[in-house]
């Protein structure tokens, strides 16, 4: 593998790729140079992320962006998964009441389905894929996760997507109520991206 340089985020989201620079600000490296978003994203044709698990999505991503682009390109996929419906969200989280609903809509169809849980029921995890391709190559592949439960109404200002409603026992807070370094330190993106710098040697 040559060396990384930059990692380029297949992504326009700039908010993400700023959640994603606060986590390697924490981790001390000489592998990379720092995190960039691809660029002309919206001039490559689209992945359409159809694939059935986290893994599959990310890894298509990364795969599909990297090979007319020279450099290191990484992909996420993440979401809610609620063992007690069947996985759902799962892959379909920010899709879960639709295309085009807001956070809150989604918040509201999954307390709408959760109403009668009590208990276990309501365990829930979130869980972060990424994948690093360079040429259409394959890199890297990581995952990690972090547990709690759906409370029955949201919680805190903070976060987005379900954020407000996923409690997280060990900080007694919901990751709506954490503090960004208190997400950064629990958070299944996290503990994902401090995985793919221990793969990558970082």
């Amino acid at each position: 593998m040559r060396a990384l340089g930059k990692l380029f985020l297949a992504s326009s989201n700039p908010g993400k790729l700023g959640e994603f620079r606060a986590l390697a600000s924490a981790v001390r490296s000489d592998r990379f140079v720092s995190l960039e978003l691809l660029p002309n994203l919206a001039a490559l044709p689209e992945y359409e992320e159809g694939a059935p698990t986290f893994g599959e999505n990310a890894l298509g991503k990364a795969l599909h962006y990297s090979q007319p682009f020279d450099g290191t390109v990484f992909a996420d996929d993440s979401g809610l998964v609620v063992p007690a419906l069947g996985g759902a969200p799962g892959v379909q989280s920010a899709r879960y009441a639709g295309a085009n609903a807001t956070s809150e809509q989604r918040i509201e169809k999954l307390l709408s389905e959760m109403r009668a849980m009590r208990g276990a029921q309501r365990a829930a995890h979130f869980v972060c894929v990424i994948a690093v391709a360079q040429g259409g190559r394959g890199v890297a592949i990581v995952s990690d996760c972090v547990d709690g439960e759906i409370l029955d109404a949201p919680r805190g200002r903070g976060g987005f997507g379900y954020d407000p409603v996923f409690y997280f026992p060990a900080l007694a807070k919901t990751f709506a109520e954490l503090s960004a370094d208190e997400k950064n330190r629990h958070s299944h993106r996290g503990k994902a991206f401090r995985r793919l710098m221990a793969a990558l040697g970082a």
